[in-house]
């Protein structure tokens, strides 16, 4: 299944994972909530910047 992805998108997609679960963790744990939510609207900004990136490299 990840023959398809490059090397360089898997250590994306894992650090998008990651940072999800450090925002749950501040959130959760740490009980602060504003820098949950600063660190939580990291991984839809990487991801969208990964789709641009693939789109133009694929034109």
């Amino acid at each position: 299944m990840f023959h398809k992805f490059k090397v360089s998108e898997v250590i994306i997609l894992v650090l998008v994972v990651i940072l999800i679960f450090v925002s749950e963790y501040e959130f959760v744990f740490l009980k602060d909530p504003t820098r949950a939510i600063f660190i939580g609207l990291w991984p839809p900004t990487i991801l969208a910047m990964l789709i641009y990136v693939n789109t133009k490299l694929k034109n």
